[in-house]
């Protein structure tokens, strides 16, 4: 990934907050007929090994898993983007010399991956992911309140996937190329309608400072 110096991100801790809170991933590979790419529920857990480990599961007729045990692989985690207007820039009213750009946060994870078909192992993958995703309801679902034939069923129908992670990249892309007085327009004109960004900005921007 292209990491100018002033967008890169390797802080562990700040990467593996961008999946738990983005973990539908991109995952990609190559088979036999080229590129393959899939987007998966993804699982972090965040103390095995150096940097991590990624579970998710594939439908079984996705041919994406065929070729994948023992594949370096690449998962793209998207966080927070949006357009920037120059309109926001002061720059524009200084001098006019502005065009529009993209600001975003992403992590990029690379590994081996490993399939997992063991039934245990898919059991305890999906309620993870379940509990993991339910835990903000009011009534969070568990996998144990559908019939268990139902269930054995549908676990039938996919293989995990597993993943250690090998290298991550981090690029928060966030107006840090921009003078002072852009970046507080930045953050000011995407404070309403994306206001995760606008905090990033003043973050990484030392506008709170």
């Amino acid at each position: 990934m292209y990491q100018p110096t002033q967008h890169r991100e390797d802080r562990l801790s700040v990467q593996h907050d961008l999946i738990e809170a983005h973990p539908f991933g991109l995952l990609i590979s190559t088979g036999a007929e080229g590129i393959l790419a899939n987007g998966l529920p993804f699982l972090l857990q965040r103390g095995s090994g150096d940097k991590g480990r990624l579970q998710a599961h594939i439908a079984r007729a996705n041919p994406q898993w065929a070729g994948l045990d023992g594949q370096e692989v690449l998962v793209v985690f998207q966080g927070p983007l949006t357009y920037v207007t120059p309109g926001f820039y002061e720059t524009k009213r200084e001098t006019g010399k502005v065009v529009p750009t993209w600001n975003y946060a992403m992590v990029q994870a690379r590994g081996v991956a490993r399939v997992q078909a063991d039934t245990a192992w898919l059991d305890t993958q999906i309620a993870a992911l379940t509990d993991r995703h339910e835990a903000a309801q009011a009534e969070p679902w568990e996998v144990s309140d559908a019939p268990r034939a139902y269930i054995e069923a549908q676990l039938r129908g996919i293989v995990g996937i597993e993943i250690d992670i090998r290298q991550l990249e981090g690029k928060w892309k966030v107006s840090q190329n921009r003078p002072e007085g852009d970046r507080l327009g930045v953050a000011q004109g995407l404070a309403d309608a994306h206001p995760e960004m606008a905090a990033l900005v003043r973050r990484y921007g030392h506008l709170d400072d």
